[in-house]
């Protein structure tokens, strides 16, 4: 294949038809190139690498595993993990919680939600007694339903009047205006929290590159672990990862949209 787009496309489909992490080794033979080629192709394309995409492949399966049996045992291996102790461990830092917890879609937990429009779209917000879980910029029907399939032991109780405050916020970090700051209970790994908070420190206005959060935190090769942390930031707007670029100052894959990156960024400079 002569591009690197193409190559990519190729080999994450391979991924995603198996539905884990693929030997660098076996995707770069079948796609006759090496292997440093095809990693430099990722870092390129997605800003991951191979082995990371597989690795959201499989969460993405193990998702769908969990809700779709009452084994959490037979979850694991139906998402791919060839142990147990793999499976706890891998997917508890990418679920959020414990598989078990997951399976049973969140028992015991009262989540409020409410939902506002605005010029990039709705923005639904779900919230626990400690902050902000969720920030999502979409159609508010699609993604409430999404949440009560997610967490479908979960009290999911709209209340617009408890967080309007938290809404109003949301609105004016839409428009690009300044707001108090938000309090946030998400669960990730340490590494994934020290990167969140750096993004929470770059001024409405301005960009910083996955290089320099790097730096900022200490960890200066780890620029492509950043762009997963990035990625992975459940809460919108609250940490504002549309903040981040490429080193060559275009925009990176956003979970909303470029076109909503975009917009963000412009109205945040006036």
């Amino acid at each position: 294949m002569s591009t690197s787009r193409a190559r990519v496309t190729a080999a994450c489909l391979t991924i995603r038809r198996a539905g884990a992490p693929v030997s660098l080794t076996v995707l770069a033979r079948d796609l006759g190139c090496s292997a440093r080629q095809l990693q430099r192709d990722f870092a390129e394309v997605l800003e991951v690498s191979p082995r990371q995409y597989g690795q959201a492949v499989r969460t993405e399966r193990t998702r769908h595993a969990l809700q779709s049996t009452d084994s959490v045992l037979d979850g694991a291996f139906a998402a791919g993990y060839g142990s147990v102790r793999a499976f706890y461990e891998e997917a508890a830092r990418r679920l959020g919680m414990t598989p078990s917890e997951y399976a049973a879609g969140a028992p015991d937990q009262v989540l409020l939600w409410s939902s506002t429009s605005s010029d990039v779209g709705d923005i639904v917000a779900v919230a626990t007694p400690r902050g902000l879980a969720a920030v999502r910029i979409g159609d508010a029907a699609s993604v409430v339903e999404g949440l009560a399939v997610e967490f479908h032991r979960a009290t999911l109780r709209h209340d617009d009047e408890a967080m309007a405050d938290v809404m109003n916020a949301l609105r004016h970090l839409a428009r690009g205006e300044s707001a108090a700051a938000l309090p946030v209970d998400v669960r990730g790994t340490a590494f994934q929290a020290r990167v969140w908070r750096a993004l929470q420190e770059i001024p409405a206005g301005q960009t910083r590159t996955y290089a320099q959060v790097a730096a900022a935190i200490g960890e200066p090769t780890a620029t492509r672990a950043v762009a997963r942390a990035c990625a992975t930031n459940r809460v919108a707007l609250a940490v504002p990862c549309h903040r981040v670029i490429r080193s060559d100052g275009s925009l990176a894959g956003y979970r909303w949209g470029l076109a909503v990156k975009t917009a963000l960024l412009e109205s945040e400079r006036g």
